[in-house]
């Protein structure tokens, strides 16, 4: 997967590379490339040259593992909107839960949208929706 390098970006892979094949130090580096101390130090001790993610490794999360499967199982089995799912979450099963929480789980696991996990009978069409000048 290649990524865009911004125009004004200090360092790119290939700058990054003669960092670590220029054998110096990192005050030496930081002043050779015009860097700070710790970009050089950082790319000095990595094994690669190319960008990490910045997705957090670890997801903090108000629900347990186990609630978050019975909210789950409870859209997938009765088809509930956010809010009414809100509701029966906060009322038994974690008092502490936000709706933003809720939304992220459902977009995360896929089932953000209720039209999505409703299963159509079998040879039924689904209409494509009508704008109001159709009407």
């Amino acid at each position: 997967m290649s990524s865009r390098i911004h125009p004004q970006a200090r360092t790119t892979p290939k700058i990054r590379q003669e960092i670590k094949d220029s054998g110096l130090s990192s005050r030496e580096a930081a002043k050779v490339f015009n860097i700070t101390r710790a970009t050089a130090q950082k790319w000095l001790g990595r094994d690669d040259v190319q960008d990490r993610s910045h997705r957090a490794h670890t997801l903090h999360t108000t629900l347990s593992q186990a609630q978050e499967a019975i909210v789950l199982a409870l859209r997938q089995s009765l088809y509930l909107p956010l809010d009414d799912l809100l509701f029966i979450t906060k009322q038994y099963i974690n008092p502490a839960v936000s709706r933003a929480g809720i939304a992220r789980l459902l977009k995360r696991e896929g089932m953000s949208r209720l039209t999505d996990l409703i299963a159509t009978a079998e040879g039924e069409k689904i209409l494509p929706k009508k704008t109001f000048k159709d009407y």
